[in-house]
């Protein structure tokens, strides 16, 4: 693998044990700085850039990650592709707690977040495609290694990023539904419209840590997602670095 390729961790996805970090590097931003240093890293074989979304040590929420700083820089040291890892919500009954999702379509009901780097303030304005939200390529690459590792994926689906860092009433899980949403969760956006307006490949990985809301007979609690958490993404970390390699 070269360095053309970037994951970015969401929650549960902070730190690699067992990875290799060849080098941090800080990169400045015209926006600000990034949730933390992009790390070079080797993996079970492969090498890619990390960035946790949220910081070291989970610290920034949601609606408060500079998204546009994050994937500058990642375009920056040449990444050229990125594979978002996303802790989710289900909401239909394919994509159950536990089970991996590997979208195709998004819906932002997200708001107040610096959402693009056509803004305005240095003259320039674009209008890009974004029909189709995730990479096919990266998206097949996903699925391939998946195969061969005989690991069972949801292989399409339409994840829903609402605005955190609360989680969302019964009505709104119900709203979403009906909507087309199959996921639920905090981070999908604006971070792929930003990497599609800087040219970069860009696919999602999500993991199921719970029901979405109204949709259990139980409550919502942190332990629990944390238990699925710490099962699925040993999981996850397998997969990409199969993906990567591959």
């Amino acid at each position: 693998m070269s360095e053309a390729v970037a994951i970015i961790g969401g929650t549960g996805l902070c730190d690699w044990d067992g990875a290799e970090v060849l080098a941090a590097r800080v990169v400045d931003t015209p926006y600000g700085e990034t949730s933390a240093p992009l790390r070079d890293m080797r993996y079970g074989g492969s090498r890619f850039y990390f960035l946790p979304r949220h910081g070291d040590g989970h610290r920034l929420p949601p609606h408060k990650i500079n998204y546009r700083a994050n994937i500058w820089a990642l375009q920056q040291v040449g990444v050229k592709a990125v594979f978002a890892v996303n802790a989710v919500g289900g909401i239909t009954a394919r994509c159950g707690t536990g089970a991996l999702v590997v979208p195709d379509q998004i819906i932002d009901y997200s708001w107040g977040r610096e959402h693009t780097f056509f803004d305005g303030n240095d003259g320039r304005l674009d209008h890009v495609d974004f029909g189709s939200p995730y990479s096919d390529d990266l998206r097949a690459q996903l699925l391939n290694a998946a195969a061969k590792q005989a690991m069972v994926l949801v292989e399409d689906g339409c994840y829903a990023c609402t605005q955190g860092p609360r989680l969302e009433t019964a009505a709104e899980v119900q709203k979403l539904l009906r909507d087309g949403a199959d996921v639920v969760g905090m981070t999908g956006m604006p971070e792929a419209a930003l990497a599609r307006e800087l040219g970069l490949d860009y696919a999602s990985l999500c993991l199921v840590v719970n029901p979405a809301a109204g949709l259990s007979d139980e409550p919502i609690t942190m332990a629990d997602i944390q238990k699925v958490i710490d099962s699925g993404m040993q999981s996850v970390k397998n997969l990409l670095a199969a993906t990567v390699s591959g």
